[in-house]
């Protein structure tokens, strides 16, 4: 399966600030120098404003102007909150119940208009998003491989390699890791970065180096989307977890 065979892409992140939707960006302003229609979604996000046409979350809505075209709000964000804390406690807080089927609704309607969607998930792999759903669900129900991001900072290797590990457990299929600076004084960086490089069965799409600012532009340059070539069998299990989801959900 190649990487214009596939529909989009799930990014998650080794943690809250390791820089998800800086690289979501970035992935969306590289693939549309591949392919002509690239949307993105964020599914859950908390930390939102309210306004006029209701509650709007800035990386979502980052996420909806780097878009080829502009899909409506509520498909990108189909679940807003406003407290920026963990998104089952602000859903509990005002009686909202996660629902998959409505985040997959959301999704297919994004996917019949584009070649790709990039789907940014809500902190870490394994952030609850109620009593019994977990961000690793999200990217089952759509059928997605996974790309992580890994924060570069102290800490990281073992907060990668967890993460890795809990991805292969769940039977996700882990793409491909993208390294981001987000210390801009972090001792041994590059022996992290081949620490890491040994230690995880999935090509690095590209390292990202401390960026003040970063415009996704810019950080599309340091990516490398072309080298994602899932194996056919990955391409088969997406698609049986992806059945195995509907099934439950029926």
């Amino acid at each position: 399966m190649s990487t214009t065979a596939m529909q989009g892409m799930f990014i998650t992140g080794t943690d809250t600030g390791c820089g998800k939707t800086a690289i979501t960006l970035g992935l969306m302003a590289a693939w549309r120098t591949r392919v002509e229609r690239v949307l993105g979604m964020k599914p859950v996000a908390s930390g939102c404003t309210p306004g006029p046409a209701g509650l709007r979350n800035d990386d979502a809505l980052a996420l909806q102007a780097q878009g080829s075209s502009q899909a409506p709000y509520g498909i990108v964000n189909p679940y807003a909150f406003e407290p920026p804390i963990a998104p089952h406690l602000a859903a509990g807080q005002v009686g909202v119940i996660i629902s998959l089927p409505v985040i997959e609704q959301a999704f297919r309607t994004l996917a019949a208009a584009a070649d790709q969607v990039l789907v940014e998930g809500v902190g870490g792999w394994r952030v609850p998003l109620g009593p019994e759903l977990f961000l690793s669900d999200v990217p089952k129900a759509l059928g997605l491989p996974v790309v992580l991001v890994v924060g570069l900072k102290l800490g990281c290797l073992n907060h990668a390699l967890l993460t890795v590990e809990s991805i292969r457990a769940s039977d996700g299929v882990l793409a491909g890791w993208i390294a981001n600076q987000v210390d801009p004084n972090m001792l041994e960086q590059e022996a992290n970065l081949a620490t890491l490089a040994a230690l995880i069965e999935a090509p690095c799409l590209g390292v990202v180096p401390w960026l003040e600012r970063p415009e996704p532009r810019e950080v599309a340059g340091y990516l490398h989307p072309e080298l994602i070539d899932l194996h056919p069998r990955h391409s088969v299990r997406l698609a049986s977890t992806q059945a195995r989801s509907r099934t439950r959900d029926a």
